[in-house]
């Protein structure tokens, strides 16, 4: 009989060697956290996604600064305004929800970097990303107005301190609109992370619940991408690439690591990140209540999953427990 000399199995001896050997590595540098931010004086929990919370301003520093002590340093922040209208006028206002929560978390961690969110969805009445109008008996969101309020929003967050501005509408053209605004008024180094590849997918359900921004009638297919196109992506990338955007996204993430792939393939050298949305993180959370897997062990699979896929960084709703997980891999 005759026996292998190349024996792939010595490097899966013991977990020192697996450690030793492991490719895809989590660092809790690669990760942003979610928050969302809402008006009042009353932190909600958020029922569809256990452990997170509409945080209230009064209480935004506690969790800021708790946050910051387990080493996590970058924030993706939604708001929930206490007035909506058909503008979404709260998300350009100077005293608006998210305005008020950037000044706040750079006045007690200045080093905390923030991303701003910029979208409407939260904002307006209608719950869509735009301007909503009427064209030839069908109310559709419309670009070109969108993009005019899209600046407002944009510049806003920049002079109230966002280190990162992230446009999420899928509006044609708003990764140049915004770098137009913001170069105009003196934010010439202020990046933009464009969700370059953003799907209209049904992961984001839980998502509905925590922004309160999901929409009166209709959907958002006209404006975000069909879950079955593939090349699309890396024209839309493309675009914004050309536009002017600074970093890159996917979005959702555990079902589009083919996308992850093939956009990092495209564009190397600018940072990809992945979002491992709402529904990823309450599948994983529901079945682990039930018992039927290992929510630690799943959770770092996929999050491992979307890292080898080719995302550089990773919005994830699982970051504070990334934090305690990789302190107990390094203490073993």
């Amino acid at each position: 009989m005759s026996f292998p000399t190349r024996r792939l199995r010595r490097l899966r001896a013991k977990p020192s060697l697996r450690r030793l050997a492991r490719e895809t590595r989590l660092s809790l540098s690669d990760f942003i956290l979610p928050l969302f931010i809402r008006h009042g004086h009353e932190t909600r929990d958020i029922n569809s996604m256990p452990g997170h919370k509409q945080w209230c301003l009064a209480d935004l520093p506690t969790e800021i600064n708790a946050l910051y002590a387990l080493g996590i340093q970058q924030v993706l922040l939604f708001g929930i305004p206490e007035h909506k209208d058909e503008l979404g006028s709260d998300s350009y206002h100077e005293q608006g929800i998210i305005q008020q929560a950037i000044r706040l978390i750079k006045e007690h961690q200045p080093s905390m970097l923030v991303i701003a969110d910029v979208c409407f969805c939260e904002y307006t009445s209608h719950g869509h990303c735009g301007v909503v109008n009427d064209k030839c008996g069908q109310l559709d969101v419309d670009n070109d107005e969108t993009l005019l309020l899209l600046q407002k929003q944009a510049l806003s967050f920049a002079q109230a301190g966002a280190d990162i501005i992230a446009p999420s509408g899928n509006m044609d053209g708003m990764v140049g609109a915004i770098r137009a605004v913001l170069d105009e008024k003196g934010f010439v180094h202020t990046p933009i992370l464009s969700y370059s590849a953003k799907y209209a997918s049904s992961f984001y359900g839980p998502f509905r619940e925590a922004a309160e921004g999901a929409p009166k009638f209709g959907d958002r297919k006209t404006y975000q991408m069909d879950p079955a196109n593939g090349n699309e992506a890396l024209k839309e990338t493309l675009l914004d690439v050309e536009e002017g955007a600074d970093m890159l996204m996917v979005k959702p993430a555990l079902a589009y690591l083919d996308v992850i792939y093939r956009i990092k393939e495209a564009f190397p050298e600018f940072p990809l990140v992945a979002y491992q949305v709402s529904g990823e993180f309450s599948m994983i959370k529901a079945a682990a209540e039930k018992g039927w897997i290992d929510e630690k062990k799943v959770a770092l699979e996929s999050l491992i999953a979307i890292k080898r896929a080719g995302a550089d960084i990773i919005v994830s709703y699982f970051t504070k427990q990334i934090a305690a997980w990789l302190k107990e891999e390094g203490e073993k």
